[in-house]
């Protein structure tokens, strides 16, 4: 007789509802008996709006008062359950109650000296919560009909004078808009109002040491004032920000400082952005570009005010230069795009010959695998063999996969380089991938008619066999 196949239902929204209300309630009281973050979120979605947030509020003063270390296998319930609050206080007192929502995320983002002094944040898990909260703020604050002086007066108490943990970063910008003018302008009265407040200076041997520097010791007070000139600074260049004063953002800086091509871009950005295109500039005329790495925000913001300032052909011409020191891709396909038809043709053959002569072997390869220009990286490989290095398995990877198909003796050339790379270094743990990058060279063996100056697969492997016959490992992988 046949076996009827029974059909298995898959655990979806829709087949739990046919378990019906009071099954699924007498199933999740059972594993809420075993689960406390269950038993809290479900007493938070049966709460009504006032019990929530006096929920909310018990759970925020455990969290506080707990001295706890947090394992890692205790890390991923606890980001889980701050996630829980976040939600709820969002999607169910916010709606009823912004006020309170404020109130709540203010005890929520307090709540970092307590959580990171007994956790490892390192994969970043719970700033991410409190960078969350700070969004929340931003879209609940406008519609919550707070004082925007004394929710100014809360701001400098947090984010200017309490933000050791980082967890009130950006909250300027973020509340600049419920603030207005008004306590934007508190804000920045109290603000310089701390500038011109002086650390106290204990006693000479009251002194305590917190480091070394190129200068000799360095104490808490020195510590303590630098922090204050680092947050006032900050402070006072989110206010400009938020009040469109470029004048005053700039003013944060001394001179020599402007003269970083990364600041120099920040500055010309906000001046552009101003209709000060002119200004925009100068202020990047007098950046020092003479030595060093030139960020790419430098160039793009260049380029953005050549062009409003309508000298297109300067802009041209350095997007030019940025491709022929960098093999920049994107300025080469700007510039591309700008030309007349035709020219376009001529230039971009202009454009592969300077890339196949580059100085940087690897950063050819990789520019004329992305254009892509197939035919010339593999000419490429063939010609620069030497210049090969195994050690890049991060690009030569994915570049012998692409020149495979249509070129065998340059995806070849590139697994070798990579094969022996891994055993003239001992690479032990690369020796898996390189047994399989010598397999394909075996594969590729079949489709090279003409071996040119370079050893055929047979003797390249016998060669590789003798010199590398004590690395067992390796060998065991190619099996």
């Amino acid at each position: 007789m046949a076996s009827r196949k029974t059909s298995r239902k898959k655990l979806n929204t829709e087949t739990l509802a046919e378990l019906g209300a009071e099954r699924l309630a007498s199933l999740l009281m059972e594993l809420a008996e075993n689960d406390a973050a269950l038993k809290r979120r479900l007493t938070l979605e049966i709460a009504g709006p006032q019990q929530v947030a006096s929920e909310i509020r018990k759970r925020h003063g455990q969290i506080a008062r707990s001295r706890s270390f947090v394992d890692w296998n205790r890390m991923r319930p606890l980001v889980r359950d701050l996630d829980t609050q976040r939600e709820v206080i969002v999607g169910k007192v916010a709606p009823r109650d912004p006020q309170e929502a404020m109130e709540l995320l203010w005890r929520f983002l307090a709540l970092a000296p307590s959580l990171y002094e007994r956790c490892d944040d390192s994969g970043g898990d719970i700033g991410d919560q409190f960078w969350m909260a700070r969004k929340d703020m931003a879209e609940i604050a406008p519609g919550a009909g707070l004082d925007p002086e004394a929710l100014a007066d809360r701001v400098f108490e947090t984010a200017v004078c309490d933000n050791d943990y980082s967890q009130y970063d950006n909250l300027i910008t973020a509340l600049a808009p419920a603030m207005g003018e008004k306590g934007l302008a508190r804000l920045k009265a109290r603000v310089e109002e701390l500038a011109e407040t002086p650390i106290p200076v204990p006693p000479r041997e009251e002194w305590e040491e917190v480091g070394w520097g190129s200068g000799g010791p360095y104490y808490a007070h020195e510590r303590a004032e630098s922090s204050r000139k680092s947050s006032v600074r900050s402070a006072l260049m989110d206010i400009a920000d938020a009040q469109g004063d470029v004048d005053a953002w700039i003013a944060q800086y001394d001179e020599d400082t402007r003269r970083a091509p990364g600041i120099a871009a920040d500055i010309a950005s906000r001046l552009l952005a101003a209709g000060r295109a002119t200004e925009a500039l100068e202020a990047l005329d007098a950046a020092d570009t003479g030595k060093g790495w030139i960020p790419s925000e430098y160039t793009d913001t260049r380029l953005a005010v050549l062009e409003t300032l309508g000298r297109g052909a300067d802009a041209q011409a350095l997007r030019w230069r940025e491709f022929e020191h960098n093999l920049s891709e994107g300025h080469l396909r700007d510039y591309l795009k700008r030309l007349p038809d035709f020219d376009d043709v001529e230039a971009e053959e202009r454009a592969l010959d300077l890339a196949m002569a580059h100085g940087s072997f690897l950063g050819a390869l990789s520019f004329l695998i992305r254009w892509p220009a197939l035919d010339r990286a593999a000419r490429l490989v063939v010609d620069r063999a030497d210049e090969l290095d195994g050690d890049h398995y991060e690009l030569l990877t994915p570049a012998a996969n692409t020149l495979s198909a249509g070129h065998p003796l340059a995806a070849t050339l590139t697994l070798r380089a990579m094969v022996e790379f891994a055993l003239n270094e001992a690479r032990s743990k690369r020796y898996r991938h390189a047994a399989r990058h010598l397999l394909e060279c075996e594969s590729l063996a079949a489709q090279i008619e003409d071996w040119g100056r370079f050893d055929s697969h047979a003797s390249w492997l016998d060669k590789i066999r003798e010199k590398h016959k004590r690395k067992l490992g390796f060998w065991r992988h190619v099996g």
